[in-house]
């Protein structure tokens, strides 16, 4: 990498800045935030558009799926499974290589423009006195910078998608909301002691019982239901981008008011990704028996384990084929997942995707870079005790990646990658510390009810 002093200093900088602003209480107008990510991602976009290195994938993965769509191919099978989401994001890498950017440019157009607007998408995440303050921290965090500008990697294009479901899904009023309050495991057993198992399942289950009454329109429904809608598409515009938007899913679905907006949010989170897919014939030039291949490439993900967290130590620090080791990460992350969910059942629920998010990072048995982005939003625009020893160690790890052992051969590349890899067990600690261990329930403070209407959520507190 040609332009890795230059860029170091930014990222330093940008941590310093960030830093000096928590501590001095900074609350820089947003736009001021916005035009400081702006320049900063320019910058490290220009440079990297015109040095010699370019990432692996960047240029053998995320190209060809670009100009596939450029020759009316299917990005995916044209590809050779170097692209194995849905084609969403290679549509515009086609509209950008047609109109004759070059690939340098148009590939980190994309997540850099992503990343700018994720700006002001934290700060409304965020809320409060202390939204443009979030909003300055995000754009000078070192990973968004590294991910957006140097990868072009599209983590950012599946988290402003993301991140804005969770804004819509709020809607107005007080930032803080309730997770479940509704104790349905304890009505059932209070049920069963006083009326009966048959009886109180009738109640909660039957004609007028409890889920009867919830789904029944409320005087609100059309707006909650038109929330729900929106929120569920651009949850599935998240999933259009890849995969892993689905762990944001159910704090996007506490944050709606009733279980009609849920259901609503459900059906349209699906049938966005079912469009990109249907539509494949019209779009992407694929022939229907084709479409069954698509599916395949898209749901094969190979196991290859040995670039970060637990599994380098079973590996030499080397990438390496182990189905055990991934079969037995991916059940560990499912366990964990669940375990987060009944854990922080009643928290925020941003407070519980950040925590669902570290989970993953923290088991998973393979992992990229970039998957560190994932966490960053909702971790800045809500911090805990530990966020910034976190976010500060996950930089230094991927721009420990990014920046020096891009110096090197082939040979002293793979040779740093050993150390590299196992150094990153390190940061599994770090950030589950960073989990909101403080803010298990968030309480419903007394008072009106918010602006989302009779059956929405109150205004609530955090009881850390």
């Amino acid at each position: 990498m040609d332009y890795a002093v230059l860029t170091g200093i930014v990222l330093v900088a940008g941590v310093v800045l960030a830093l000096v602003a928590q501590w001095r209480d900074w609350r820089p107008p947003l736009l001021v935030a916005i035009l400081v990510g702006v320049a900063v991602r320019v910058l490290i976009m220009y440079t990297s558009a015109i040095d010699t290195w370019q990432p692996v994938d960047f240029v053998e993965s995320f190209k060809p799926a670009g100009e596939a769509v450029l020759r009316g191919q299917d990005p995916v099978l044209a590809s050779e499974g170097g692209w194995h989401f849905l084609p969403t994001i290679p549509y515009v890498y086609g509209i950008l290589l047609w109109l004759g950017i070059p690939w340098e440019y148009a590939g980190r157009l994309v997540t850099v423009v992503a990343d700018i607007v994720l700006i002001p998408l934290v700060a409304k995440l965020a809320g409060g006195p202390r939204a443009s303050l979030r909003a300055l921290q995000y754009a000078l965090n070192p990973i968004a910078l590294l991910i957006a500008s140097v990868h072009g990697q599209v983590e950012p294009v599946a988290l402003v998608f993301g991140v804005a479901a969770f804004v819509v899904a709020r809607g107005p009023g007080a930032p803080d909301r309730p997770g479940i309050t509704t104790d349905v495991v304890g009505r059932l057993r209070r049920g069963v002691a006083a009326y009966g198992a048959r009886e109180s399942v009738r109640r909660v289950l039957g004609r007028g019982g409890m889920l009867h009454r919830a789904l029944l329109p409320g005087p609100d429904d059309r707006g909650d239901l038109r929330r729900g809608a929106l929120a569920g598409v651009l949850m599935g515009l998240a999933l259009c981008a890849k995969s892993w938007p689905i762990w944001l899913i159910p704090g996007m679905l506490l944050l709606l008011p009733n279980l009609r907006a849920r259901v609503a949010a459900l059906f349209t989170t699906g049938v966005v990704p079912l469009f990109f897919l249907v539509t494949l014939p019209i779009f992407a030039g694929t022939r229907l028996d084709q479409i069954p291949q698509v599916i395949h490439t898209i749901q094969d993900i190979r196991p290859i384990v040995g670039e970060y967290g637990w599994t380098p130590w079973f590996t030499g620090g080397d990438w390496a084929l182990r189905a055990d080791l991934a079969s037995f990460g991916t059940n560990l992350i499912y366990v964990s997942v669940v375990a987060v969910v009944l854990y922080w059942r009643r928290a925020d629920p941003v407070d519980l995707t950040t925590a669902i998010l570290l989970v993953f990072m923290v088991m998973t048995p393979r992992l990229g870079a970039q998957y560190l982005l994932w966490f960053m939003p909702f971790l800045i625009a809500r911090p805990t005790r530990f966020a910034w020893p976190a976010i500060l160690a996950a930089s230094a790890w991927a721009a420990y990646g990014y920046l020096y052992m891009t110096q090197f051969d082939t040979n002293t590349w793979w040779m740093l990658h050993s150390y590299w890899s196992r150094a990153s067990i390190v940061l599994l600690p770090i950030l589950a510390l960073a989990m909101p261990w403080g803010r298990r329930t968030a309480a419903a403070a007394p008072g009106p009810a918010s602006a989302a209407g009779p059956r929405g959520p109150a205004r609530v507190r955090s009881t850390a």
